[in-house]
C-alpha cells in the first residue's frame, strides 16, 4: 500500500503529540485519583472527629452503648453523614462488629460486615487506586477511629465512602482536561497538514510541469525559490525542458491525437458527394474495410442506416434523425477466418454542415451507442437503490440507541436496589427494561421485514384497473371523515409494468395517510397521467394539515412519524417500492393547505 510523504509527515507529527498528550494525561489521571482519594479521605475524617467529640461526652455520663444509642445530638451527627460528599454512611460499633449507632435507623444492632481501609489504598500505586475507582460495582472503603474507655478499646467510629460517588466526580473532573487534550490532537492535525502543504508545495508544481511536458506543451517552466535544494530542482527542470522543446521543434510540428478517436459515440464526416472523408474508431468498427474516399452507396449495402440517413440528408438538405437501429459490426474472431459481424442498437443522427454562403459542405454523421448507456444507466439505477437504503435505515441506529440507553441505566439502578435490598423497587426497574427490550425487538423485527428481499412479480396492468381495486377501501374510511374521493385516470393511459400487490399496497399507504390528514373532512384526489421519459404518473393529492418544511425531508426515513400511535414504517415502505419498480417518487406540501404526492412507473 502506497503511503505519500504528506501523510506520514501528518502521522508523525500527530503520533509525537498523541503520545506526549498520553503521558501527561496517565500523569493527570494518577494525580485526579489521589486528590479524590484524599479529599474524601479528609471528609470522612472530619466526620468522624465529629463524632468522636460527641461520643467521647455522651460516654462520660454512664453505660457507653446506652448513651451512645439514645443521644439525639449523636444521632444529628450521624445522619448528616447524607450530606457529605461521597460518603454512604456513618457508624459506632462495639469491638465485635455490632452496629451501637447507625446513620440507618434500621442497621443498629446489626453486624457490619468489614469493608476495605481508605488508608491502605492510598497507600498503594497509582494504578491500583484508579483500578479501585473503576472496580466493577463499585466498592465501599472505610475511615476507621477507636473508640477508648481509659486505655481500652471498646468500640470504633466507622465512616463509609463509595468508590462510585468518586468515580463520579472523577469523570466530571476529566471532562475539560479531555477535551483540551482532543483539541491538541486535532490542531497538531491541522497544523501537520499545513505545514505539509508549504512543504510538498514545490514538488506540485514539479509534477504539473511534468505533467504539460508529457502532453506536449512547449516550453514549459517552473518557478521556484532559489533558497533551498527545491529551487535547485526547479531550475534543472527547467533547462531540461528547454532542451526538449528545441529537439521537438526540430523535429517538426506534432500532430495532437483528436479528442474524437475517444468517444463513445461512432462519428463520421462525409462530402457532399457522399464519400467518407473521416470516421473515428468506433464508426470504422461498423464499416468495412477501406472506406474512405469510397461513395457512401458503394461501401454500405441497401437498407443500410448510414446509408439511408446519409442519402435522405444529402437529398432533403436537412438533418435527419434521430432513429434507433440495429447497426452490423465487426468484432475480432481471434481465428484466421478474421472478424465476425454481429449487431448492436445504435441511435443515429446527422447535421448537415454548410459554408458561409449556405452551400453544402459534408454531412456529420453520428451514431450512438445505446449499449453503454443502458450500462450507465442500470448503474444510476443501482447507485439510486443504494442511496435509497441508506437513507431509510438512517432512523435504526437512533431507535435502537433510546431502548438500550434506557436498558443500561435501569440495569444500574437494579444493581443498587438489589444492593439495598430494596425488592419493589428492583421489581419497577426490571419491567421497565422488559418494556424497554420489547419495544427493541419490534424495531428490529419491523427492520428486518423491511429490508427482507422481495420476489418481484412485474405484469403489464392498466393503472385504471388497478386504482379500481384500491377506491373501495378508501372510500369505506374517506366516509367516516366526509372526505369527496375523486379519481381522474384516463382509460387510454399506457399500460405499466409493476408488481401490482406491492403497487396497490403503496398506493393504500398514500390514500389512507391522506384519509387521516383530513380529520375535519376534504378531498382526495387520485389521477394519472403520461410523464416524461416513457413513464405513468400518478397522483395522490389531499388538502389536509400538509407537512412543515423541517419535516419533509424526514418522511421516508424509517421510523419517522408524527403520529401518536405510528410506527414510521409505511411511507419507507412505499418509497422502497418505488425504487424496487425502478421508478421515482416527489412530495410537495403547504402547511395548513395539503400534500401532493407523485410516482413516476416505468410504461410496459
Amino acid at each position: 500500500m502506497r503511503v505519500s510523504i504528506k501523510t506520514k509527515q501528518v502521522a508523525s507529527v500527530t503520533s509525537i503529540v498523541g503520545l506526549a498528550v498520553f503521558v501527561l494525561s496517565g500523569l493527570y489521571l494518577s494525580s485526579l485519583a489521589r486528590i479524590r482519594l484524599e479529599e474524601s479521605k479528609a471528609r470522612g475524617e472530619l466526620l468522624a472527629n465529629a463524632i468522636y467529640q460527641r461520643a467521647r461526652d455522651v460516654v462520660a455520663s454512664g453505660d457507653p452503648q446506652t448513651a451512645l444509642r439514645t443521644d439525639g445530638g449523636l444521632r444529628a451527627i450521624l445522619e448528616s453523614s447524607a450530606y457529605s460528599e461521597n460518603v454512604t454512611y456513618a457508624a459506632i460499633v462495639d469491638v465485635a462488629g455490632v452496629a451501637i449507632a447507625h446513620s440507618d435507623a434500621t442497621r443498629v444492632g446489626r453486624t457490619l460486615p468489614p469493608n476495605g481501609d481508605l488508608n491502605t489504598l492510598l497507600e498503594r500505586g497509582s494504578l491500583s487506586q484508579i483500578r479501585a475507582i473503576y472496580a466493577e460495582g463499585g466498592r465501599t472503603l472505610e475511615i476507621r477511629k477507636p473508640l477508648l474507655m481509659g486505655t481500652a478499646e471498646f468500640g470504633s467510629i466507622r465512616i463509609g465512602v463509595s468508590t462510585l460517588l468518586i468515580r463520579r466526580d472523577f469523570d466530571q473532573s476529566l471532562e475539560t482536561p479531555l477535551a483540551v487534550a482532543l483539541a491538541a490532537v486535532v490542531g497538531a492535525s491541522l497544523a501537520a497538514t499545513l505545514l505539509a502543504q508549504l512543504l510538498l508545495r514545490p514538488i506540485h508544481i514539479i509534477r504539473s510541469g511534468l505533467t504539460r511536458l508529457g502532453q506536449g506543451e512547449f516550453g514549459v517552466m517552473v518557478n521556484l525559490p532559489q533558497q533551498d535544494e527545491f529551487g535547485e530542482l526547479g531550475e534543472f527542470f527547467n533547462t531540461v525542458s528547454a532542451r526538449l522543446s528545441a529537439d521537438r521543434q526540430g523535429a517538426g510540428p506534432r500532430v495532437p491525437e483528436s479528442a474524437v478517436d475517444r468517444l463513445e459515440d461512432a462519428v463520421a464526416i462525409f462530402n457532399p458527394k457522399g464519400e467518407l472523408l473521416f470516421a473515428n474508431p468506433a464508426m470504422r468498427a461498423t464499416l468495412p474495410p477501406d472506406p474512405l474516399t469510397r461513395p457512401v452507396d458503394d461501401s454500405l449495402p441497401i437498407g443500410h442506416p448510414y446509408r439511408q440517413a446519409v442519402e435522405e440528408t444529402l437529398a432533403s438538405h436537412q438533418s435527419w434523425g434521430p432513429v434507433s437501429a440495429q447497426v452490423p459490426s465487426l468484432e475480432p474472431n481471434g481465428a484466421s477466418e478474421g472478424p465476425t459481424s454481429t449487431t448492436r442498437e445504435r441511435l443515429v443522427l446527422t447535421h448537415l454542415i454548410e459554408g458561409v454562403d449556405c452551400h453544402i459542405v459534408g454531412v456529420m454523421l453520428i451514431a450512438r451507442n445505446l449499449d453503454y448507456l443502458s450500462q450507465v444507466q442500470s448503474t444510476l439505477s443501482y447507485s439510486r437503490k443504494l442511496a435509497a437504503l441508506s437513507r431509510l435505515s438512517a432512523g435504526v441506529a437512533h431507535e435502537v440507541k433510546n431502548p438500550l440507553n434506557a436498558t443500561v441505566i435501569h440495569l444500574e439502578l437494579l444493581r443498587q436496589q438489589l444492593s439495598a435490598h430494596d425488592l419493589p423497587v428492583a421489581l419497577e426497574h426490571l419491567s421497565v427494561i422488559g418494556a424497554q427490550m420489547r419495544r427493541l425487538d419490534d424495531v428490529v423485527q419491523g427492520f428486518l421485514k423491511f429490508i427482507r428481499p422481495e420476489d418481484l412479480k412485474l405484469q403489464t396492468v392498466s393503472l385504471a384497473s388497478l386504482v379500481s381495486e384500491v377506491v373501495p377501501i378508501v372510500t369505506a374510511e374517506a366516509q367516516k371523515h366526509g372526505i369527496e374521493v375523486s379519481v381522474e385516470i384516463p382509460r387510454e393511459l399506457p399500460a405499466i409494468s409493476v408488481d401490482p400487490g406491492m403497487l396497490q399496497q403503496a398506493l393504500l399507504n398514500l390514500t389512507l395517510n391522506a384519509c387521516q390528514a383530513m380529520p375535519e373532512g376534504g378531498r382526495l384526489r387520485i389521477a394519472g397521467a403520461v410523464a416524461r421519459g416513457r413513464r405513468v404518473e400518478v397522483v395522490c393529492e389531499d388538502t389536509g394539515v400538509g407537512i412543515t418544511p423541517d419535516r419533509l425531508d424526514k418522511i421516508f426515513d424509517l421510523y419517522f412519524t408524527t403520529k401518536e400511535d405510528g410506527s414510521g414504517i409505511g411511507l419507507s415502505m412505499v418509497y422502497r417500492t418505488v425504487q424496487l419498480l425502478d421508478g421515482e417518487i416527489e412530495v410537495q406540501s403547504t402547511p395548513g393547505r395539503g400534500t401532493v404526492f407523485r410516482l413516476l412507473l416505468p410504461q410496459a
